[in-house]
């Protein structure tokens, strides 16, 4: 959805909220100061939750499918920008310096990611992601949760001894069963609909300057 979609579904909420207030609630001969307060508290949230649903798709940057805001965890940059962040990365996050965050539940083309389908995740050569420490790719089922696997294997990262191709690329394969030859690079998927994301912890110059995009989940079969 646009912003400008998204502008006008928050300007329709508000004019929803002030009939029901002024229509309906208003002419309730039993109000008192604790309907009036618990309409507020109630109002109030609807209203909260809304705003930071529509700065978050506001502010994300999206490639290849790829969602990410540059700045969350960052001291002072405000109550709003705080709960946009939190709408994407639910749970605490560090500033971007040591750490930078991405998730998707869509392929690069646009399509959700469904442990029927199968995957591939190519870096080429010299495109993995920079950084001082470490990166991780992790999987989550639909409610992001992890993943029971045969092979109890719950992500891929630098450290696990992904298997780079003959011109130094590499391959990681996300899918419900273990691709054959190579089980090595193999982030095991769900039967069903799933959530992937990649952390880089101390991010390089590439990362936090916006110049480095992560490629896309391109759907093979």
């Amino acid at each position: 959805m646009t912003a400008s979609r998204w502008i006008a579904v928050s300007l329709a909420i508000g004019l929803v909220v002030y009939v029901v207030e002024r229509r309906v609630l208003g002419n309730q001969p039993n109000r008192s100061i604790v309907t009036d307060v618990w309409q507020g508290i109630v109002v109030g949230a609807v209203l909260g939750f809304s705003t930071a649903q529509i700065l978050a798709r506001f502010w994300a940057v999206k490639v290849n499918g790829w969602i990410t805001m540059f700045g969350c965890g960052v001291p002072g940059k405000g109550m709003l920008f705080r709960a946009a962040c939190a709408q994407i990365f639910p749970g605490p996050v560090n500033v971007p310096q040591e750490a930078m965050y991405w998730t998707t539940s869509k392929d690069g083309a646009g399509h959700k990611l469904n442990g029927r389908h199968v995957y591939m995740m190519h870096f080429p050569p010299g495109g993995l992601p920079p950084n001082d420490a470490f990166w991780s790719l992790t999987m989550g089922d639909a409610k992001n949760r992890f993943v029971a696997n045969p092979i109890n294997r719950y992500s891929v990262s630098d450290r696990s001894g992904l298997v780079p191709n003959a011109d130094g690329s590499v391959d990681i394969y996300v899918q419900n069963t273990a691709p054959a030859s190579h089980e090595s690079n193999w982030l095991p998927a769900p039967a069903g609909k799933f959530i992937l994301w990649l952390r880089v912890y101390i991010p390089g110059a590439a990362i936090l300057d916006g110049k480095y995009n992560v490629p896309p989940m391109v759907e093979v079969e």
